[in-house]
């Protein structure tokens, strides 16, 4: 078998996977908050995951387990709740339906388990309450807090010393702690807000506590990799080993940690703060899923993707080209290239896909059918040769009437030696979308 690497954000370094159990693969990817619907920098690490699972699924074949959750409780669902006047149920139902739609169009797989924060709320009561009987955490006034300074490897997974953490800016502050880096387990809920009963009174989880519980539940106390975006490292998930490994009496969480850098648009992150946010579905809406997922991939998962119209035009102009050899028969792949292996190398696997293409192009059939194979195997070519011809007419802007009309027009020019005129339409057309070619006397015309 051959050896994935991955880069391990805890150690800093590339290793080889070795996991825990070869029959028992783990995988635990932090899902969306379903406050407002996923953006591209979301997508990114929808992505990314999807591909290290189907990876480990041609590798391991039915022992991976991938899990990821959905959080449908926290501040911002509650603040999103009031702004829309919508109740909590409705608003999460609504994004959560968006998300998986997502999910769907940019052909992510199904993980295996996707376990809801509100549906684990008894096991994360009965964590906080272990933890405080083990002297890790503390209540105060129906807030209980984690005690960073009682996990001595604090720090480890952001390399930051606790001095620099308290210097940082996305930490809560509150008269209630004792360390300004301590966070919360549990706090309290007023009236109309979402609560649960418990020893502590009304309230309501922190958000790290709910994937130390979930990933737990069917991962284990120990499991092999854990995911997600580069900005969940500190907080996210630095508590979440805090509080494990507290909790759990061990010395590791999850063995492997990886993640994936930020989208960006004019070299600034994709975030809801800066308001600059391209939603999934308007993406797709505008370019396929197809596009959308081979743009997220063209660029080293552990480095930043700046989001542009070349890039989605190039992703898009190479699909067209990639689709003349479609074929319907070729199944997916039951083996990994090496360049894929080589820590979810997506740029390099995509240069030979390329490469595959340029020899099945010329008539290479067993090239043709081990280039069909590969793209299957990254989540391409979902879609038919003929639904790909159709979504790309459905994002054409004009009637097909119109397109034809304009097509007699440019015939009457060029007969009539007006060839500026003729050049004038064939610009306008491929304003709104359409190519133009003359063939045999015969003028046809395709969507670009």
């Amino acid at each position: 078998m051959n050896n994935l690497q991955l880069t391990n954000s805890l150690t800093r370094k590339k290793e080889i996977f070795k996991p825990i159990n070869p029959k028992k693969i783990s995988l635990y990817a932090c899902g969306p908050t379903v406050y407002d619907s996923p953006h591209v920098g979301n997508a990114r690490s929808l992505v990314v995951f999807d591909v290290l699972y189907r990876i480990l699924k041609t590798l391991y074949g039915s022992n991976v387990t991938y899990v990821r959750n959905i959080t449908d409780v926290d501040d911002k669902i509650i603040d999103a709740s009031r702004k829309n006047k919508m109740s909590i149920e409705e608003i999460t139902n609504k994004i959560t339906n968006i998300f998986h739609e997502n999910c769907k169009s940019l052909n992510c797989l199904e993980p295996s388990i996707e376990p809801k924060a509100t549906e684990h709320i008894k096991g994360m009561i009965e964590m906080t309450a272990s933890l405080i009987s083990k002297g890790f955490a503390y209540e105060n006034q129906g807030h209980v807090y984690f005690s960073v300074n009682s996990f001595k490897d604090y720090g480890k997974l952001s390399n930051k010393n606790l001095d620099e953490l308290k210097a940082g800016t996305r930490i809560e502050v509150s008269d209630l702690k004792k360390n300004p880096v301590d966070f919360v387990l549990w706090k309290p809920s007023k009236n109309e807000d979402p609560g649960w009963e418990s020893p502590w009174g009304r309230g309501r989880p922190g958000w790290h506590l709910e994937c130390s519980v979930m990933s737990e539940k069917y991962l284990g106390k120990n499991f092999d990799i854990h995911g997600g975006g580069l900005d969940l490292i500190f907080p996210h998930h630095e508590n979440e080993i805090a509080q494990s490994c507290s909790n759990n009496n061990t010395k590791s969480f999850a063995n492997y940690w990886v993640h994936n850098g930020f989208v960006t648009i004019n070299r600034e992150k994709m975030s809801k703060s800066l308001g600059n946010i391209i939603t999934i579905s308007d993406a797709v809406n505008k370019y396929s899923g197809q596009v959308v997922r081979l743009a997220l991939l063209s660029a080293h998962y552990s480095q930043p993707l700046d989001w542009n119209e070349k890039l989605l035009t190039n992703q898009k102009n190479t699909l067209d080209k990639w689709y003349s050899i479609y074929s319907e028969k070729e199944k997916n792949t039951s083996e990994v290239d090496e360049v894929l292996l080589d820590d979810i190398n997506t740029p390099g696997y995509i240069a030979k896909l390329h490469d595959l293409y340029n020899a099945a192009s010329k008539g290479d059939e067993e090239k043709k059918s081990k280039f069909n194979r590969a793209c299957k195997l990254i989540g391409l070519f979902d879609l038919s040769k003929e639904e790909w011809e159709s979504i790309k007419k459905s994002k054409i802007s004009v009637s097909e009437s119109y397109i034809k009309n304009k097509i007699e027009e440019r015939e009457k020019a060029k007969n009539n030696r007006n060839f500026d005129l003729a050049d004038k339409i064939r610009d306008e057309l491929s304003s709104k979308g359409i190519i133009i070619e003359d063939q045999k006397g015969k003028t046809i015309w395709k969507a670009k």
